[in-house]
């Protein structure tokens, strides 16, 4: 098996150097003859003993006829896929557990259409296309992300079968493509922290700003901001605060010390992950501290985006 393992990486390496656009030159195209192709040459080898065996012209006509379309079928799978570009696009971002979708632009330059294409990186998820004559078009590769960070997209598999499905041809290709992975929102989020105002109360909770509502009491809030009245009504239910809208702006610092130390560290930047996309919903000024390194207080996508990334790519 490691002889095996070690003559495939040297037959391959020179298809791994992540050069854009990648051209598939006759090198690149490798071509089998498939289950059914097999199943056709059997069937001619019996058919040419039987014209043999009985002298029929016709019987070696026959067989001589479906061997010049078995070639011709051959040529045809083959030129399907020589000579195509492909162009390595982007991908954007993911949470962990989500699909990834690494975007590839196809090529072809031919007066004749690319039919029945098949792209894959894992099994599981084909991708099938076709190509109109000189022109181009957009597709993703998806792959599954089961952990946060930077993830590579393997070798993709290209192959067609086209025209009459008797032989397989293929190509390998490794653009140099990665997508980061954001650590997962976790489900039992706890609530949100509350903001500190610039004038150092919490946000929202007092002063001269109009109420808004009620939200469940946290162990930061003031015992003057409980909503003693709301609570009387139902005491099975968590004790409820006042929120106020207006006033001083807040800003939310999300700490790596404000989650719980029991928990392990993708827990934690999971629930970071949750706070971020929480605050940024709730339109509030959000900044990020782990250890080792800070963001300051900001809003919008681009902040949202510098957040989850730090957190994507943090090491403990």
């Amino acid at each position: 098996m490691r002889l095996l393992s070690t003559l495939q990486q040297r037959l391959f390496r020179w298809q791994s150097d992540g050069v854009a656009p990648i051209r598939l030159g006759q090198r690149r195209v490798f071509i089998v003859p498939s289950h059914g192709g097999m199943l056709f040459s059997s069937a001619l080898i019996v058919m040419l003993i039987g014209a043999i065996n009985y002298s029929l012209a016709l019987g070696h006509a026959l067989v001589f006829l479906l061997a010049g379309v078995g070639l011709s079928a051959m040529i045809q799978t083959f030129r399907n896929l020589y000579g195509l570009v492909i162009t390595p696009g982007r991908s954007e971002p993911v949470f962990a557990g989500e699909i990834a979708h690494f975007g590839l632009t196809l090529g072809n330059e031919r007066p004749t259409p690319r039919l029945a294409l098949e792209l894959s990186a894992v099994a599981d998820h084909m991708v099938e296309t076709a190509i109109p004559s000189q022109d181009t078009v957009q597709l993703t590769i998806p792959l599954p992300s089961t952990r946060r960070g930077w993830l590579d997209l393997p070798k993709i598999r290209l192959s067609t079968r086209y025209p009459l499905g008797l032989f397989t041809a293929w190509s390998y290709l490794q653009p140099a493509m990665r997508c980061l992975v954001y650590p997962c929102p976790r489900p039992d989020l706890p609530p949100l922290p509350a903001a500190a105002s610039d004038s150092g109360d919490q946000y929202g909770e007092g002063g001269q700003d109009d109420f808004s509502g009620f939200r469940e009491r946290q162990a930061a809030d003031s015992p003057r901001h409980i909503a003693w009245k709301a609570n009387a009504r139902d005491d099975r239910r968590p004790l409820l605060v006042k929120q106020f809208s207006g006033g001083a702006q807040g800003t939310l610092i999300l700490s790596w010390s404000m989650t719980p130390t029991s928990l392990d560290t993708e827990a934690r930047l999971s629930i970071l992950t949750g706070w971020i996309l929480a605050a940024e919903s709730a339109a509030l000024h959000y900044g990020l501290e782990l250890p080792g390194s800070s963001i300051p207080a900001g809003r919008g996508d681009a902040h949202q985006r510098r957040c989850l990334e730090s957190l994507a790519l943090f090491e403990s």
